[in-house]
């Protein structure tokens, strides 16, 4: 089955921060108009397939470990990447090729680090939950493995999910609300389970507290191996990447809002979150565009990730859809509109 090797586009990302840290000058930048320029341009004339997998077929990939290995390679790629950009940032360039370089890893934490993160956190194997916090600690953003599994997915296009954004916040102030709100979370969801547990919460049972343990001796090792310079580059990288975490979190579940219950909320449905099926999207991050099915069954797999025709359809795909984010006038001006057109055709969504 030839559809499956489509997947080895994914590796198209570490493949052009390779080659942005590798080119000198201006090529430094390859990485960024590749992915945030060409590609969403292209996008913009392409609404992708709605085709889903037959069960047949969902059978034959679900047994097939091709699919898992593409996922498990993006590990040691990432670690790669990591060493080679500490290597890199040791040199003394100048500022704008410096900047160019930060930028192509700090796309790779958020693209590879931390998606490849999501998809293998929701997987029930403690290797593959481990490879998830690996990959999340290459965007210092460990937390993201409790709050997204435990607070995100059970509060998710609510006002108590902080990464749920609401109709007319801007990305900007979205990004302080979801970043700190989340982090506070995770502490929170980890007291609530060592309570459950009789477990102490000042102790390495508490895993939130182990992962700013390891955090902190990551940046040590890098600081006292690589340097001041290297260590200040990895640091901003990691901010872009969870950054570009945030932004997609932002764009996902925009102003979409479950009704209250008397015990709670309605369950969560694909009528909670934007879709995409543009082609680059789904292939550059495995599938997590078609996100409306990832919330209403986390399980799935990113290979049988299925299109709902009452979903929500973004105008285009996540990195068109990410850049149009940080203009904020304009992200109103088409979001809203996209709203108001699907509430008048959809039920079950309030907004606020």
């Amino acid at each position: 089955m030839m559809r499956k090797w489509k997947y080895l586009a994914v590796y198209l990302t570490p493949a052009l921060v390779a080659l942005s840290m590798y080119l000198p000058g201006w090529w430094s930048y390859t990485a960024l108009i590749v992915l945030f320029g060409i590609l969403p341009a292209i996008e913009l004339f392409s609404n992708g397939s709605t085709v889903n997998v037959s069960k047949a077929e969902e059978e034959v990939i679900l047994q097939d470990k091709t699919y898992d290995w593409m996922l498990y390679g993006l590990v040691p790629v990432q670690y790669l990447l990591l060493v080679y950009f500490l290597f890199v940032m040791q040199q003394d360039l100048p500022f704008y090729e410096w900047l160019g370089n930060v930028i192509a890893f700090g796309l790779s934490c958020g693209v590879i680090g931390i998606n490849a993160a999501h998809e293998l956190g929701h997987r029930l194997t403690k290797q593959e939950q481990n490879m998830s916090k690996a990959l999340l600690l290459t965007s210092l953003y460990m937390h993201f493995f409790i709050e997204h599994n435990r607070g995100h997915h059970k509060n998710v296009s609510t006002d108590e999910d902080p990464a749920s954004a609401k109709y007319g916040e801007t990305v900007f102030a979205f990004y302080f609300r979801s970043v700190i709100g989340s982090w506070l979370s995770a502490w929170h969801l980890e007291k609530e389970r060592l309570e459950r547990t009789s477990e102490a919460f000042w102790s390495l049972k508490n895993e939130m507290l182990r992962f700013q343990i390891i955090q902190i001796l990551l940046l040590a090792a890098i600081f006292f191996i690589f340097g001041t310079a290297a260590l200040l580059a990895f640091v901003f990288a990691a901010v872009i990447g969870f950054l570009l975490l945030e932004t997609v979190n932002y764009i996902e579940h925009y102003g979409l809002r479950r009704k209250k219950k008397d015990n709670g909320y309605e369950r969560t449905l694909p009528i909670h979150s934007w879709n995409s099926n543009h082609p680059f999207g789904r292939l550059l991050l495995l599938e997590l565009s078609r996100h409306s099915d990832h919330h209403y069954i986390a399980s799935r797999k990113y290979p049988v990730l299925r299109h709902f025709d009452e979903s929500p359809q973004m105008p285009t795909g996540y990195p068109g859809m990410m850049l149009l984010a940080l203009i904020p006038p304009l992200w109103f001006k088409v979001m809203h509109k996209a709203i108001d057109k699907y509430k008048a055709t959809a039920k079950g969504v309030s907004l606020e």
